[in-house]
């Protein structure tokens, strides 16, 4: 038996007292029935998952704006569907208001610089394209 100091129970380690276990993000349950198949309950995941994996392959197909431009809408479009629906399954990560700020922001620059790429540029805000031009 190992000695315990501060009265506690003999045997247990003292470490992590406070976390006991992870607690679900709110939100986090099943987008569908529990009998429902594996995709239809994580519909709102396999959805964004699935604009975005269409957005790769756009890319890849030598179309890099509008490439971008999906994979950032699908990532506005996981901060919408964290917005509004009660339960969106494995896509809650974090608490609602982080998830949204997280996937919104992401969403929002991915969206502002496929917009702004070089050459011909679709959107030309001037103090961006000073940043633009300094990260290049």
């Amino acid at each position: 038996m190992r000695a315990e100091s501060g009265g506690g129970r003999p045997g247990r380690s003292r470490r992590f007292q406070l976390t006991r276990d992870t607690a679900r993000p709110e939100g986090g349950g099943r987008a569908a029935p529990g009998d429902a198949p594996a995709p239809a309950r994580q519909w709102p995941l396999l959805t964004v998952l699935g604009v975005t994996g269409l957005g790769l392959l756009v890319v890849s197909l030598d179309a890099f704006r509008v490439g971008t431009l999906l994979i950032g809408l699908a990532m506005v479009g996981g901060a919408v569907l964290r917005w509004a629906l009660p339960s969106v399954g494995m896509l809650a990560v974090r608490s609602r208001f982080t998830d949204m700020i997280t996937y919104g922001g992401l969403g929002a620059a991915i969206l502002l610089l496929s917009l702004m790429a070089q050459p011909h540029p679709w959107l030309k805000i001037p103090f961006l394209e000073d940043v633009l031009h300094f990260t290049v």
